[in-house]
């Protein structure tokens, strides 16, 4: 149903949204036509049919370790780096916002982890790297030939989110940097140019404060091999982006920027990605709301269309709001982002108040798109479990967005770490009531800033076991009401009641809840067990 359409023709909240925040609209029609035809063909395909395949060895007996992809897949991501210029933009002169909403239009989180990571290799090198390494950058953002990717290679088995666990080693020989080590979630396996990683100088410093941020390139400088995949990974979802193990052996590498500020690195990249898992997540809101809106048109029940049903209006309404809420709160996030990326360690609090806005717009997004896509799904009734429709799979590629790049617990948990020791809620609180004061419907933000403030002092009266407890739903309290204030400053500045009309049933249908308190240890353990039943 969304198939052949222009999705930037389509999305008038989404130009609206641009042209609040950078006080024009870009020209991105020509990648919402693409994106709403050859996209969506060839993100079916390989979803379907033609899913990356790890090559090991060459018809000569050689180590080649190479993800075959799809000839036009390869082909699509060499067009949006190149032709449509999505990695560009804050390399020539434009702007995140385009980037990110590049990233929306595209839609599919495989497709868009390949430009994703590319990207994220490319901030890095311009921002940190030195040397050699540094150049590479032009490559990565699509401004130079031969076109490369890039990956981030941060996980391993034994830690996940948390990196301080890391084993992998770097040691210094000569005037070379080596790393041994073995990376678990590593997407871009086999097709990346140049990936971002992170290591334990040997004789260092344990722990996350210890880590140092590296680049290794696919070769070594005497042309062999400089890491190995072992395998790729079956996935639910994103299978066009190939993700597998990495292996490194005496591999050659780059040091970005101070070794002791690796961890700062690390975590300001993971930013870029944290923004595109918001942009992507919008992306596959307003997709899965396409498909449905236009399904609910067409499709006959009872006598009449199904969305002349009042329950069917509920659903698309919910939808929509919620989408507007992802959209209006990644721009925002994407904002600050640009205004603070010229920040380095130990950064300013405009930084960490972009880092806080980021954790918030990156779990109110994913946690939207799973609904959205959910409601979405079960519009079609019967037909939309079916894979050979592409509600399914929007489905199914929103139940990463909660996952990728932290979880929605690590954000929370992240978010109290920016709150109890950067202080970044109070560069929010005065940017959010300068906004409520300016809005198309002062009552409204007012409101909806008032409760920032309550949420705010009951953490501040919470103890560290209470605090992490609610963590989540504090992040999504900030969240849903930042989302009435800005969507109410976007009203009054475009001159357009319809954001006031979402903001207001944000305010009043979204918004109202009371932290829970916790129960105690012994309740909740036997609550969570059902009373000693499950035992392991």
């Amino acid at each position: 149903m969304a198939y052949g359409l222009n999705h930037y023709k389509l999305d008038k909240p989404l130009r609206d949204a641009l042209k609040y925040f950078l006080d024009r609209k870009p020209d991105l029609t020509g990648l919402g036509e693409y994106a709403g035809r050859t996209l969506y063909e060839v993100a079916y395909r390989v979803d379907l049919q033609s899913q990356p395949r790890h090559i090991m060895w060459d018809v000569r007996g050689n180590r080649v370790d190479v993800s075959w992809l799809d000839p036009m897949e390869r082909l699509v991501v060499s067009e949006l780096l190149e032709t449509y210029g999505v990695n560009q933009y804050p390399f020539n002169g434009g702007s995140w916002h385009e980037h990110y909403a590049g990233i929306n239009l595209i839609g599919d989180p495989g497709i868009s982890c390949i430009l994703t990571i590319t990207i994220q290799t490319a901030y890095a090198l311009h921002k940190y790297g030195s040397g050699d390494i540094r150049r590479y950058y032009r490559n990565l953002a699509g401004l130079e030939k031969p076109l490369m990717l890039g990956a981030t290679w941060f996980t391993e088995i034994q830690g996940g989110s948390d990196l301080g666990a890391n084993t992998t080693v770097a040691e210094r020989r000569g005037d070379k940097w080596v790393l041994n080590g073995y990376k678990y979630f590593s997407s871009g396996a086999g097709i990346a140019d140049i990936a971002l990683t992170t290591a334990h100088p040997k004789g260092g410093r344990p722990g996350a404060k210890g880590l140092a941020l590296f680049a290794v390139q696919r070769f070594r400088g005497d042309g062999e091999l400089n890491f190995y995949v072992r395998r790729l990974k079956d996935k639910s979802g994103t299978v066009a982006v190939p993700t597998g193990e990495v292996e490194f052996i005496d591999t050659e590498a780059y040091l970005i920027g101070d070794a002791e500020k690796g961890i700062y690195y690390t975590l300001e990249d993971l930013m870029v990605s944290r923004l595109a898992n918001s942009a992507g997540a919008v992306g596959i809101s307003r997709k899965a709301y396409l498909e449905a809106f236009g399904y609910a048109a067409f499709r006959e029940a009872f006598g009449k269309r199904i969305i002349e049903h009042p329950l069917v209006k509920r659903d698309l309404l919910e939808m929509e709001v919620l989408t507007e809420e992802s959209l209006v709160m990644t721009h925002k996030a994407v904002d600050l982002f640009e205004r603070a990326s010229g920040d380095t360690p130990p950064y300013t609090s405009r930084y960490h108040y972009a880092r806080l806005m980021t954790h918030i717009a990156k779990n109110i997004t994913a946690a939207n798109a799973a609904r959205v896509s959910m409601l979405a799904m079960e519009l079609f009734g019967g037909i939309g479990f079916l894979s050979e429709y592409m509600i399914e799979r929007w489905h199914r590629e929103a139940l990463i967005t909660p996952i990728w790049e932290g979880t929605s617990n690590i954000q929370a948990l992240d978010m109290l770490e920016a709150i109890y020791k950067k202080s970044a809620h109070e560069p929010m609180l005065e940017d959010m009531e300068e906004l409520a004061r300016s809005a198309y419907d002062r009552d409204t933000a007012l409101s909806a800033l008032r409760k920032m403030q309550d949420t705010l002092s009951g953490l501040a009266r919470m103890t560290p076991m209470q605090a992490e407890f609610n963590a989540k739903y504090i992040l999504e309290d900030l969240g849903h009401a930042s989302s009435v204030i800005l969507l109410e400053a976007m009203a009054a500045h475009l001159g357009d009641d319809y954001y006031h009309h979402i903001a207001r049933l944000i305010h009043d249908y979204v918004l109202p809840r009371k932290p829970m308190d916790h129960p105690g240890d012994d309740t909740l353990e036997r609550i969570i067990t059902l009373d000693g039943n499950l035992e392991y």
